[in-house]
C-alpha cells in the first residue's frame, strides 16, 4: 500500500515528489487490533467516535465526548465547556514566578515552574508538571499526571491522563489520549497554508470537518517520534508508533509502526584548502 503524504498546504490529491518513502507494519505482540487501514483498504464501519481512539475513563471530562459524534467535534465545544464548568482554583505549587491567568484551575500536587505561562481559560489536573518555558494559551484541558515541557505551546486541546509532551512541541486544536507521548520537536500542525477547511482523508473520500483549525487526534499510548510533523486533520490510532523525522497525513491504524525510509548515501570529503 502506498501511503498518502502531503504538506499541510497541498491539495490532498497531490503527492509531493520530495517526500521520503513510508512503510507500515503491525507492532509485534499486539493482537485484536481493529483495522482502519488494511491490505483491502479501509474499514467502512469506522465511525470516528471517541471510543475508537480514547479511553474515556482516563479523563475527568468525559462528558465532552458523545458516542454519536466524530471525535473532532469536541474541538468546537472546549471553549463553551470551560465557560460553563471551570472554577478557578490553585491547589498546586508554584516555583519561582510563572504567569497564571485568572481563568485557571490547577489541581493538587501539580507544580508550575518558574517561567511557565498559563493564560487560560485552562483546567489542569492533579500531579502534573508544567515546566519552565511552557506556554498554555486559551481553552486547554489537561488530565492528571501530565508533563508539559519547555518550549511547548498548547491551545484549544484536550490532553488525557499521563500524557507526556516534554520538549519543543506544538499542540493546537488536538486531542491526546491516555499515555500518549509526543517526543522532542513533534508538531501537530493545525492550519492549512491556504487557510481552507480541513478534511480527514479516509479511503477514497475526504470527510468535511467544518474546521479551519484542526491538528490531530492521537490515540491512547501512541508514540510520535522526535521532529515528526503531523499534518492537519490526521488521526493516529491507539498504541501506534511514528518514527522520528516523519511527515504524516491521514488515518493511521492502531498498533502500527510507521517507518520513514530515508535515502542516505556517503561521499568522500575533499580536502579543504
Amino acid at each position: 500500500m502506498t501511503p498518502f503524504v502531503s504538506s499541510a498546504s497541498h491539495d490532498p490529491d497531490e503527492r509531493s515528489p520530495f517526500t521520503s518513502h513510508l512503510s507500515f507494519r503491525r507492532r509485534p505482540g499486539l493482537t485484536n487490533a481493529r483495522a482502519i487501514i488494511s491490505d483491502k483498504g479501509y474499514d467502512t464501519k469506522m465511525t470516528f467516535s471517541a471510543a475508537d481512539f480514547l479511553d474515556l475513563s482516563k479523563t475527568e471530562h468525559a462528558s465532552l465526548f458523545q458516542d454519536s459524534a466524530p471525535v473532532w467535534e469536541v474541538l468546537k465545544q472546549i471553549g463553551n465547556y470551560l465557560e460553563r464548568s471551570l472554577q478557578p482554583k490553585m491547589n498546586g505549587a508554584i516555583v519561582g514566578a510563572p504567569f497564571i491567568g485568572e481563568r485557571v484551575a490547577i489541581g493538587s500536587g501539580t507544580v508550575i515552574e518558574n517561567g511557565a505561562t498559563v493564560l487560560g481559560p485552562a483546567w489542569i489536573g492533579n500531579n502534573c508538571r508544567i515546566r519552565s518555558g511552557c506556554y498554555i494559551r486559551e481553552n486547554v484541558i489537561v488530565g492528571n499526571g501530565v508533563v508539559l515541557g519547555n518550549s511547548c505551546e498548547f491551545k484549544n486541546c484536550v490532553i488525557f491522563d499521563d500524557a507526556q509532551i516534554p520538549h519543543f512541541s506544538y499542540v493546537g486544536d488536538s486531542i491526546l489520549g491516555y499515555k500518549a507521548h509526543l517526543a522532542a520537536g513533534g508538531i501537530l500542525s493545525n492550519v492549512r497554508l491556504d487557510r481552507q477547511e480541513i478534511s480527514v482523508r479516509y479511503h477514497e473520500t475526504k470527510i468535511a470537518t467544518g474546521l479551519r483549525k484542526f491538528g490531530a487526534i492521537v490515540g491512547d499510548k501512541a508514540e510520535i517520534g522526535c521532529n515528526a510533523v503531523i499534518s492537519p486533520g490526521s488521526i493516529i490510532g491507539r498504541s501506534s508508533l511514528i518514527y522520528p523525522l516523519t511527515h504524516f497525513s491521514g488515518v493511521l491504524e492502531e498498533n502500527t509502526i510507521l517507518q520513514n525510509h530515508q535515502n542516505l548515501r556517503t561521499l568522500p570529503r575533499h580536502a579543504i584548502g
